[in-house]
C-alpha cells in the first residue's frame, strides 16, 4: 500500500526531520504536553487495584492512582526508548514521567510521535540511560492541526492493529515450532526411532515406557567426570581473530553451540590452555534463568581459542556408554528440563544454578550407542528444518516491525498523506 505526499513542504529547521507539510508547525513537545513526575508507589501497594507501572512497564498494583485519564508515558531512567499511551487511572514511579496532554493535541498522536523520538540523541551516557525532563520537553515535533492530529492516530490504530495482528500469528507460529521441536525431541530420546520396539516400564512416572533394550539410569553411569572453567576479567567484545576468549553462559542457550557468544581475555592474562573447548565437548549451563540453566550443547568448533567458563561445565562423558551429541539433545528433553529445573536453586529467578551432584543425580534413558548416533542424526535433519520455519518466521516478524516503525515515522512526520486513507471495509 502506498500513499501520496501533501502538496506542499517547508524546511523544519530540524536535521533530523527535515522537511514538513507546508500547513504543520514544529514546536517543543511542551506546547503539546505536560510532563509531571511519578513517585514512590510503596505505602500504596497492593495485589490489585490500579496498575503501577515504571519505564519497563507495569510491574505492581496501588490502592490509589495519580492521574486518570488520557497520558502518553516517557521514560526517565532504564528503558527510556519505549514511550506508552495510558487511558485510565494509573500511577507511576521516578523511573517514569507522565503527562497531561494540552486542549490543542491528540494523546494518541502524541504517543506515536514519541515513538519516533530520537532518544540515543538526548539520552545521558551512563551505565544506566537516563532522559533530563528539560531534554524532552524541549524536543521538536512536527504537529498538525488539531482535527488533521486525530486523522493520523486513527489511520495509525487501523493499520498498526493488522500489523500486530501479523506479527502475533508468526510469534505464535515460532512458539508453536518451539513446542513441536521439543515434543520430537522429548520422544525420540524416551521411545526411540522404531515404533514397533518391544517396550517396557521405566519405573519413572515422567518418563512412562522405554524401549525394552535400553537402560534407565542415574546420569552418574554416564559420566566420567565434570570439570568447571574460569571467569577473569574480560573485555566487553568477543574475541578478535587470533585472541583468546572466555566463553559466556548463552554459548549453550540454542540448540546449536554459538562460539560467537564469548569475551575477549585482556592481553597479558595467560590462558589455562587445559581449559580450551574442543570440538566435541559436552557443556552445560551452571547458572543462568530457570529456564535456561542446564541447558546443552556439544562443542563444534576446534584451534578456537575459545575458553571454558565459570558459569559452564563441560561434561567428561563415557565413550563406551554416552555419546555427547546424543546427550545434548536428551539433557533439553522435557524430562531432563523438568529434573534440572527441579533441582536448580537460588533466591533470583535470573539466576539459578545447578551442581555436578544434582547433575549426576538426573534420570536419563541410555540407549546402544548405535541408537544413540541414530536418534542424534535424525533430530539434527529435523532440526534443520525446524531452524530454516523459524528464521522464516523471525525473519517476517523482523520485516513487519520495521514496516510498522517506518509507517508511524512517516505518517506523524507528514511525509505521507492518510487524511483521506479509508478503511478497506468501509462502505
Amino acid at each position: 500500500m502506498s500513499f501520496p505526499r501533501y502538496p506542499r513542504y517547508k524546511p523544519s529547521g530540524v536535521e533530523w526531520l527535515r522537511e514538513v507539510p507546508e500547513h504543520w508547525s514544529v514546536i517543543p513537545l511542551k506546547r503539546v504536553l505536560r510532563l509531571e513526575n511519578g513517585a514512590d508507589h510503596k505505602p500504596f501497594e497492593a495485589d490489585d487495584g490500579f496498575p503501577v507501572i515504571g519505564s519497563g512497564g507495569q510491574f505492581a498494583w496501588a490502592t490509589q492512582f495519580m492521574f486518570d485519564g488520557e497520558s502518553v508515558l516517557l521514560g526517565r531512567k532504564g528503558t527510556i526508548d519505549r514511550p506508552l499511551y495510558v487511558n485510565g487511572p494509573f500511577w507511576t514511579v521516578d523511573t517514569m514521567y507522565w503527562s497531561r496532554i494540552h486542549p490543542c493535541a491528540s494523546a494518541r498522536f502524541c504517543y506515536y510521535a514519541a515513538l519516533t523520538i530520537p532518544f540515543g540523541m538526548y539520552s545521558t551516557n551512563t551505565a544506566l540511560p537516563s532522559m533530563t525532563k528539560s531534554d524532552l520537553e524541549s524536543h521538536a515535533q512536527a504537529t498538525p492541526p488539531l482535527a488533521e492530529q486525530r486523522a493520523i492516530a486513527a489511520f495509525l490504530d487501523r493499520e498498526t492493529a493488522k500489523i500486530d495482528a501479523l506479527i502475533a500469528e508468526q510469534e505464535k507460529l515460532i512458539e508453536l515450532l518451539a513446542e513441536k521441536r521439543q515434543a520430537v525431541i522429548s520422544h525420540a530420546v524416551t521411545k526411540g526411532l522404531n515404533p514397533a520396539a518391544p517396550m517396557k516400564p521405566s519405573g519413572i512416572e515422567w518418563l512412562g515406557d522405554v524401549p525394552e533394550h535400553w537402560q534407565v539410569v542415574q546420569f552418574r553411569r554416564c559420566i566420567i567426570s565434570i570439570e568447571q572453567g574460569w571467569s577473569p576479567e574480560c573485555e566487553a567484545d568477543a574475541a578478535g581473530i587470533g585472541q583468546w576468549g572466555v566463553l559466556k553462559v548463552g554459548c549453550v542457550n540454542d540448540e546449536q553451540f554459538d562460539p560467537r557468544e564469548n569475551k575477549g581475555l585482556p592481553e597479558g592474562n595467560t590462558p589455562p590452555e587445559a581449559l580450551e573447548v574442543r570440538a566435541g565437548d559436552l557443556l552445560m549451563s551452571r547458572g543462568n534463568t530457570e529456564e535456561l540453566v542446564g541447558m546443552a550443547a556439544t562443542a563444534s568448533t576446534s584451534d578456537s581459542r575459545l575458553l571454558l567458563s565459570d558459569l559452564l561445565y563441560r561434561v567428561h562423558l563415557n565413550p563406551e556408554l554416552a555419546v555427547s551429541s546424543y546427550f545434548a539433545v536428551q539433557l533439553r528433553s522435557i524430562g531432563c528440563r523438568h529434573q534440572i529445573r527441579c533441582l536448580s536453586t537460588g533466591t533470583s529467578a535470573s539466576m539459578k544454578k545447578v551442581s555436578q551432584a544434582d547433575i549426576r543425580n538426573i534420570s536419563v534413558a541410555v540407549p546402544p550407542l548405535n541408537e544413540q548416533a541414530a536418534i542424534t542424526q535424525e533430530l539434527n535433519q529435523l532440526g534443520n528444518q525446524a531452524r530454516r520455519a523459524r528464521h522464516e518466521a523471525s525473519t517476517a516478524v523482523a520485516l513487519l516491525r520495521e514496516r510498522r516503525s517506518a509507517l508511524i515515522s512517516a505518517a506523524v512526520t507528514g511525509q505521507i498523506d492518510v487524511r483521506n486513507a479509508v478503511p478497506e471495509n468501509a462502505a
